[in-house]
């Protein structure tokens, strides 16, 4: 049996996904089980992973867990893996991880995340992913409304990833112990700019889309619209400061998973209808 987080996002779903097309049984945490969708032969566990004990029950004849980082009392969460007998643990985690700077909130909640898997006595594998290409789901409600989409960085390449890609390689750390102990550092095939990434999916939509950057001082303002300010410090540091460089491409994905990962192209051809 198979124990998957974050079911309801990009990341957790297509692990879950990823599972059940291997026809492994897998049981997918939700907080509201109404609200997912589960594809056949999964089941969904009902637990507040806020709350240890609620993880519990689900437990039972568990092989291998995937997490999400940054749960107020992750040690916690790992010590009952441990005592329910979980052999295998994967850390999703963050590429600012690793460079010590717990001055970031957003590169020490990752950090913290990554250590408690490593304390838990559990064989753990830490994924450590650059931005996710279904990020520029952010961008559906301008979409929805015109052709013109702003938004912040416009100027900073990412080699951003599917999160099928990221899955794939979850789901090969969870079923074979060989991964235990690595910390895979988890890129896209190549770096691009936003602008570039609209460009791709106006071609598959089929509309003269265009990007305009915002300035920063409007990035400053919606960030502190939809954030706690230590995160607003956080990715302020990353993007304006430069202490992250996302722009790097790297071969994991292929030397996990014997496949390159997947384009952009790629990526926005399989989710076109949620575009339009």
């Amino acid at each position: 049996m198979y124990l998957v987080a974050g079911v309801t996002g990009n990341v957790g779903g297509a692990v879950v996904q990823a599972l059940a097309e291997q026809g492994l049984p897998v049981r997918a945490l939700v907080r509201d089980a109404s609200r997912a969708r589960l594809p056949e032969g999964s089941e969904a566990a009902v637990a507040d992973l806020n709350d240890p004990d609620s993880l519990t029950p689900w437990l039972k004849g568990v092989e291998a867990v995937f997490m999400l980082p940054g749960y107020p009392d992750m040690a916690g969460l790992y010590q009952r893996m441990r005592e329910a007998g979980v052999k295998r643990a994967v850390q999703l985690s963050g590429s600012s991880a690793g460079t010590g700077d717990t001055s970031n909130a957003v590169t020490a909640m990752m950090e913290g995340s990554e250590a408690a898997a490593r304390e838990s006595g559990i064989a753990w594998t830490v994924l450590r992913p650059s931005a996710f290409m279904s990020n520029t789901f952010r961008w559906l409600p301008e979409l929805q409304a015109g052709d013109l989409v702003r938004a912040p960085w416009g100027d900073i390449p990412l080699a951003c990833i599917d999160p099928a890609d990221i899955a794939a390689v979850a789901v090969a750390s969870m079923t074979d112990d060989t991964h235990a102990g690595a910390v895979y550092r988890l890129t896209g095939p190549r770096a691009m700019f936003p602008a570039e990434q609209l460009e791709i999916l106006g071609r598959v939509l089929d509309r003269a889309l265009r990007f305009e950057g915002l300035s920063l001082e409007e990035t400053r303002a919606q960030l502190e619209a939809t954030m706690p300010e230590k995160y607003v410090h956080a990715f302020w540091d990353f993007y304006v400061d430069g202490s992250l460089d996302e722009s790097l491409v790297l071969p994991t994905v292929e030397e996990v998973i014997g496949r390159p990962p997947r384009t952009f192209e790629q990526w926005a051809e399989a989710h076109a209808d949620d575009f339009r």
